[in-house]
């Protein structure tokens, strides 16, 4: 643990993280991410309906993951045979066959900008940093799967952009030696539970208080239940970030789609978080214009 402590109970309120032009973090709207991830399926088209999904709905932004296969796949799984909607073929032959490439990017990166969506991804290694880098990407997102990963880690830091922190299948310890290697001025952590779909009694949002407390710094909510209603209370629980996966189809080919929202759904979501945000209010005690009427026909006052 560095002198920097994250177990240190004086740390400061958070305060908004830029990501691009937009501010995420308390007093401002809540930053509503489209995980596309694999979704796509390796085909572009399901991409771009995907982002126009996203852009329809009112997200700020699409999130990807990127992946050198040869690093990604371990040793052992590479030969293994896999049944695809494309064939039999090898676990690394899939994960090749899924994987987008300079020019997929290039296009989404083409149709984000007339959309005015953000988009960035989670890289699983090195290289896939340095890959989209080369986009000049706004922000990196750390996959649960990665908190433990330091070396890549590391390498997230030194781009000095903004690091959105999943901690799904998280310790605090780990969590801990995971934000002691980033720049808390440019971190967002997000509250998240590995399992797909999540059952409600996993979900744990107080979980959400915990980590602001204790890191100091901006805290959103990355779901993986079906429906809305636990990514709302996340809203209302102070979630500054809300992200979950996205599909066309939830009966799609894939491991991800079964968790995911469709376009109706996403938009619901978009629009009940906007609902919420406007209800939460302040927390100044007032009287509302449209109570003066009903106090001056009803009140009593008495001695």
């Amino acid at each position: 643990m560095t002198q920097n402590a994250t177990t240190d109970l004086s740390v400061s309120a958070p305060v908004p993280v830029a990501i691009g032009d937009l501010l995420v973090g308390p007093g401002q709207p809540t930053y509503v991410i489209g995980e596309i991830g694999i979704n796509h399926n390796g085909d572009v088209d399901i991409a771009r309906r995907l982002i126009e999904v996203a852009a329809e709905a009112g997200c700020h932004a699409v999130k990807f993951q990127k992946r050198t296969p040869e690093i990604c796949v371990p040793e052992e799984q590479q030969g293994k045979i896999r049944q695809t909607p494309w064939g039999e073929m090898t676990y690394l032959e899939y994960k090749r066959r899924v994987e987008f490439g300079r020019d997929e990017y290039a296009e989404i990166a083409k149709l984000c900008d007339a959309y005015g969506l953000q988009w960035f991804a989670s890289p699983w290694d090195v290289p896939s940093v340095e890959f989209l880098e080369s986009f000049d990407v706004v922000a990196h997102k750390v996959a649960s799967a990665s908190v433990t990963d330091h070396e890549l880690l590391r390498a997230l830091a030194a781009t000095g952009k903004p690091i959105i922190l999943s901690t799904g299948m998280s310790t605090l310890e780990e969590i801990d030696a995971a934000v002691d290697l980033l720049d808390r001025r440019k971190l967002v952590i997000m509250h998240s539970t590995s399992t797909y779909p999540m059952p409600e009694e996993e979900a744990n949002l107080r979980t959400i208080t915990t980590l602001r407390e204790r890191y100091g710094v901006p805290v959103g909510y990355s779901g993986h239940e079906r429906g809305l209603q636990i990514s709302l209370a996340a809203v209302t629980l102070g979630a500054v970030a809300v992200e979950r996966h996205i599909t066309l189809d939830r009966t799609m080919w894939g491991s991800d789609h079964a968790a995911s929202l469709e376009p109706a759904g996403l938009q619901h979501l978009v629009r009940d978080i906007r609902v919420i945000e406007k209800a939460l209010g302040d927390g100044v005690k007032r009287v509302f214009p449209g109570e003066e009427e009903p106090r001056r026909r009803l009140r009593r006052t008495t001695t």
